[in-house]
């Protein structure tokens, strides 16, 4: 690296600052969620990951999550949707279906959920248009929940499948 490049540390100066909780709602109300979910959202409502890929959630109940984010932004080099951005889109519905559940168990010692595995599929390439992710329950656990993410383009033709477990957190007695 030469001395007027910068550092990588310029790039990434650390954690991300707490969002106000103006902000907080100004990016909920952007990815549509609905004000009754907006207390399951964890501290920053929509991830900062998600928020910056253009996610939108269309349907959000514990039986069935769907959202959508645009191809373009979010390409690989070869101008194809980005593997990584599939996963992304995966675990971030993945993760909020579990906390949608999890909250349903009238349990208040949950405290969040984790993910402990992801895998995905890809079977076809996106260039243009939206992404769409439906997530819907495997399994929905007192401690575990799986679920399938099934990632589509425009034309409802089956880019990627996935599927995600998490597991739900409590506080320790």
């Amino acid at each position: 690296m030469s001395a007027t490049e910068p550092t990588p540390l310029a790039y990434y100066p650390g954690v991300t600052p707490t969002n106000t909780d103006e902000e907080r709602r100004a990016r909920l109300a952007a990815a549509n969620v609905p004000e009754q979910m907006w207390d399951y959202m964890g501290k920053f409502g929509v991830s900062p990951l998600a928020a910056k890929m253009g996610l939108i959630y269309h349907t959000m109940t514990v039986e069935l999550l769907s959202a959508s984010v645009p191809v373009a932004g979010n390409e690989q080099n070869m101008g194809i949707f980005h593997g990584g951005a599939h996963l992304v889109l995966a675990e971030t519905l993945g993760s909020v279906a579990t906390v949608m559940h999890a909250f349903t168990l009238g349990d208040e010692t949950v405290t969040g959920v984790v993910g402990t595995e992801i895998n995905a599929s890809h079977t076809r390439a996106a260039t243009e248009g939206r992404v769409l992710a439906e997530c819907r329950p495997i399994r929905l656990g007192r401690n575990l929940c799986t679920h399938e993410i099934v990632m589509s383009d425009d034309q409802g033709r089956r880019l990627s499948t996935a599927r995600m477990t998490n597991m739900i957190l409590r506080k320790k007695p």
